[in-house]
Formats: structure tokens, C-alpha cells, sequence
């Protein structure tokens, strides 16, 4: 399989929609994909790729693999920054002590969930 066409699949898989239902809905011939999927093909004219990355949600160069793709849930570990910008925003005036409070709360919550069960 082609680049392009791991992207597409790929991104078909985690939205779950069949490819055939894509280009149904693109109006696109089925084998335009499976082309693209046995390698005999590996590029798209621009208004297909525009088409098909629009419908995926993806930007052109997501999509052509130019641009990294987001990372799955988990595949990444998140820092402390990503927690504190997530809670107070772009704040300069948080500190490690005030997420460490965070940190004590969430597990005091998750403690009691797990009482209740």
C-alpha cells in the first residue's frame, strides 16, 4: 500500500465508514481507491485530494502525508505544561504547586468513584 492510501484507510477505519460509502458520497469511482490501495497509482488530482481530505477531516497535507497527522489517544504522553494549559489556559500564574493540588483532588475523586462501585 501506498502512503497515501495508509492515510485514507487509516482515517476510514477510525471514523467508521467504509471506503465504497466515501466514494459514493464523494462521487468518486470506487477504483480510484483501490488503485491507490494495489499501488498503481499514488497521487490524486488536487480536486479529489481536497474532496477526500475535507470528508476525512483532514487538511491536503494530512492527507498526502506531508503534515503529521494528530496522535491517537495515548500515544503520547502529556506533560505537565499540556495539563496546566488545558486548566488555566495561557496563565503564567500557575505554578507546581498548584497543579500538584490538582493531582490530589483528581486522585481523591477517583478513590471515591472506586468506594461507590
Amino acid at each position: 500500500m501506498g502512503k497515501l492510501s495508509d492515510v485514507i484507510d487509516a482515517r476510514l477505519k477510525e471514523i467508521g465508514i467504509p471506503g465504497s460509502k466515501m466514494c459514493d458520497d464523494l462521487h468518486i469511482s470506487r477504483s480510484t481507491l483501490t488503485e491507490l490501495r494495489k499501488g498503481r497509482s499514488t497521487t490524486l488530482k488536487a480536486e479529489k485530494a481536497a474532496a477526500i481530505a475535507s470528508y476525512l477531516g483532514l487538511s491536503v497535507e494530512e492527507l498526502i502525508g506531508k503534515e503529521k497527522l494528530p496522535t491517537q489517544e495515548g500515544e503520547r504522553k502529556i506533560s505537565d505544561a499540556d495539563i496546566k494549559f488545558a486548566l488555566w489556559g495561557d496563565s503564567r500564574d500557575i505554578d507546581d504547586e498548584d497543579l500538584e493540588d490538582v493531582r490530589r483532588y483528581a486522585a481523591f475523586v477517583a478513590e471515591r468513584k472506586k468506594k461507590k462501585q
